[in-house]
């Protein structure tokens, strides 16, 4: 398995649970969270990602994630996120890779999807 796909399972267990451990042990301590890739404020640190962690939608989104590309460093995600009775969402992650595995930095690049593109 490869690190970037070893990593989307833990960010899927993790928004699935919206346990803490289960952010911790896919963001390094130090890990910057970009929520576009222009976002002037992005989550610094654990604590500031944890607190910005997504709550249940009360929906149960289904999800299509695939890793594109990757090296040693960076891992691409793209696929699509669909909220029932919501907002449908089409997806590109970067995830830039500590050492150990985790993400040091994550800027997600999504955009809402119209209804003629999901039909």
């Amino acid at each position: 398995m490869s690190r970037t796909r070893e990593w989307l399972d833990g960010y899927i267990t993790a928004w699935q649970t919206e346990n803490p451990d289960d952010v911790r042990a896919i963001f390094t301590d130090d890990a910057e969270y970009w929520f576009r890739p222009d976002d002037p404020d992005p989550a610094r640190g654990i604590d500031a990602i944890l607190a910005a962690w997504p709550e249940s939608e009360g929906a149960d989104p289904q999800h299509q994630l695939d890793v594109l590309v990757e090296n040693d460093d960076v891992g691409i995600v793209t696929g699509t996120i669909d909220y029932p009775g919501g907002t449908d969402y089409v997806n590109l992650w970067e995830v830039h890779f500590a050492p150990d595995g985790r993400a040091k930095k994550f800027v997600e690049w999504c955009s809402a999807r119209s209804e003629t593109d999901s039909a």
